[in-house]
């Protein structure tokens, strides 16, 4: 990250992603608050983007952003209207105390780090090593795996389909 631009592009991309991230605290509307995360999650997948991790950012995309997003969507939509507000509890306060003193832990430990990053190399592209791997050394467990999930979803469609 030497050029102006992708400074800039991650700094934008920063905070876009951390605002994002609190106005789905803020607002009271859990639809807005889902806009917000998948917004909050595109963002997240620039930020890997800038950072030479293109594998990563097609992954956020492809599963946070379009399958988890749609599956909170969905799962809103099918919760009853009552259900559905987003009402003060006993546990805003502990949780606001919680929520401080992790983000300054965060903040500190960020501070206190040497993030020296001169002794390494350029980034190399990832993509292509990962596809070669799953589709040459590793695709017996590959396979295994799609099959497994195949078949999780045939079984949860089994489980919930009426009779």
């Amino acid at each position: 990250m030497t050029d102006v631009g992708t400074v800039v592009a991650f700094w934008m991309l920063a905070v876009i992603t951390v605002g994002a991230a609190l106005m789905v605290v803020a607002v009271r509307n859990l639809v807005h608050a889902v806009l917000f995360l998948v917004l909050s999650f595109i963002g997240v997948a620039g930020l890997y983007i800038t950072l030479s991790a293109d594998f990563v950012a097609i992954a956020q995309i492809l599963i946070y952003v379009g399958a988890i997003s749609v599956l909170i969507i969905f799962a809103l939509l099918l919760t009853p209207r009552a259900s559905r507000d987003n009402a003060e509890t006993f546990l805003q306060g502990p949780a606001l105390v919680l929520a401080a003193v992790f983000g300054l832990t965060v903040g500190a430990v960020a501070l206190v780090t040497d993030w020296d990053v001169a002794g390494r190399g350029p980034f190399s592209e990832t993509a292509a090593a990962i596809g070669e791997a799953l589709l040459d050394k590793y695709v017996l467990p590959f396979e295994i795996a799609s099959v497994l999930l195949l078949a999780a979803m045939v079984g949860a469609i089994v489980l919930v389909r009426e009779d």
